[in-house]
């Protein structure tokens, strides 16, 4: 079938796969359509030259093609999740997307149709290779070649549907082009509403971040040491993750439709209150708490406990006093410090 098929009707049988697998968007463009994005990456340490640590870690997204010489083309996807409902009890404090991350939950439908997408492709004749977790190449600037969408002020990737999705992307050895056009308006003129709802000023400029300074990465695989943390102070709300530069972007105004529950999100809510994370036990943590939100290692429990004080601490009420006096009695030095830390403020006893 691979020598018998024009590359061409191979793309467009992917698209099409895709699209009936439920993907919103598919496109597909040859591995020399990311020459760009090393100098965009580059541009980011440039902007600010104090992410630098950060970004060293992802110099494999640049050079991707040292492991994968025989890579021609990457098939990249947008899945939509505004389709989900967010519970009450975690809305503004847990980030929307990790709440409904699909990316290693095989009850989802999305991971699903991701493995029966790779099996299609095979079945083809292609020779396949993706990273669920983090991905093998920039997503953004590669969906932004194939016409998927566009990149906004806020730095996230915009389609229809708005920042409300995720990208993922498939190396493959047929060298193949199916690039789309996007039907989205740009960023008002001199709107900064996406600048002014980052509180600790890690989006310093219209696309520009210092990601050392964000709630997200502090929050997730950052922010080790909150207790001295410059600008824990400015998280509000957020415990894990957040998404208030995205919730002030006038064009994701009515895009979020939230009608069908996430698998096991309706469940595990309760559970992912500030009061009931410093409750928590290691054996729940390992297994149903870590494996959906794998940026924190099986051994960290303590730093989700030392993100739930903090929000006590930013958001403070009178009855969060007996969990935070209780947590000085942890087992986890990070926590006992934090609550110290807090009651002295408060003056708790």
């Amino acid at each position: 079938m691979k020598k018998s098929i024009s590359n061409y009707s191979i793309a467009k049988l992917i698209q099409q796969k895709a699209l009936d697998l439920g993907y919103e968007k598919c496109g597909i463009i040859p591995i020399e359509m990311m020459v760009g994005y090393e100098e965009k990456f580059n541009e980011r340490t440039q902007k600010v030259p104090e992410s630098q640590p950060f970004y060293q870690n992802q110099q494999r997204l640049i050079r991707f093609q040292e492991e994968f010489e025989w890579a021609k083309s990457i098939v990249v996807l947008v899945k939509q999740y505004s389709k989900y409902h967010i519970p009450e009890s975690v809305k503004g404090h847990i980030a929307k997307h990790y709440l409904t991350d699909s990316r290693t939950n095989e009850n989802t439908e999305e991971f699903q149709n991701s493995v029966a997408l790779e099996q299609y492709m095979q079945k083809l004749g292609l020779r396949t290779a993706t990273n669920r977790k983090f991905g093998l190449v920039g997503m953004r600037w590669a969906a932004l070649q194939a016409g998927l969408g566009i990149i906004r002020r806020n730095n996230f990737f915009y389609t229809e549907s708005g920042s409300w999705v995720s990208l993922e992307a498939f190396l493959t050895d047929r060298e193949m082009k199916l690039i789309e056009k996007p039907n989205i308006s740009p960023c008002p003129p001199n709107c900064n509403r996406c600048i002014k709802a980052c509180s600790t000023a890690s989006l310093c400029d219209a696309y520009t971040m210092n990601p050392l300074r964000c709630i997200s990465f502090l929050t997730t695989f950052g922010g080790r040491n909150l207790p001295n943390e410059p600008v824990a102070s400015d998280f509000g709300d957020w415990i894990y993750g957040c998404d208030m530069c995205q919730d002030a972007c006038p064009m994701n105004h009515k895009k979020w439709t939230g009608q069908k529950e996430f698998p096991g999100l309706l469940e595990l809510a309760p559970y992912l209150t500030a009061e009931n994370i410093l409750k928590m036990d290691e054996d729940f943590y390992h297994k149903n708490v870590q494996p959906k939100f794998f940026y924190l290692s099986p051994d960290e429990l303590w730093k989700w406990q030392v993100n739930a004080l903090n929000f006590m601490d930013n958001r403070y009420e009178e009855h969060f006093a007996p969990a935070i006096l209780k947590a000085q009695e942890s087992k986890y030095d990070q926590v006992r410090e934090m609550a110290d830390r807090i009651c002295k403020k408060r003056g708790l006893e």
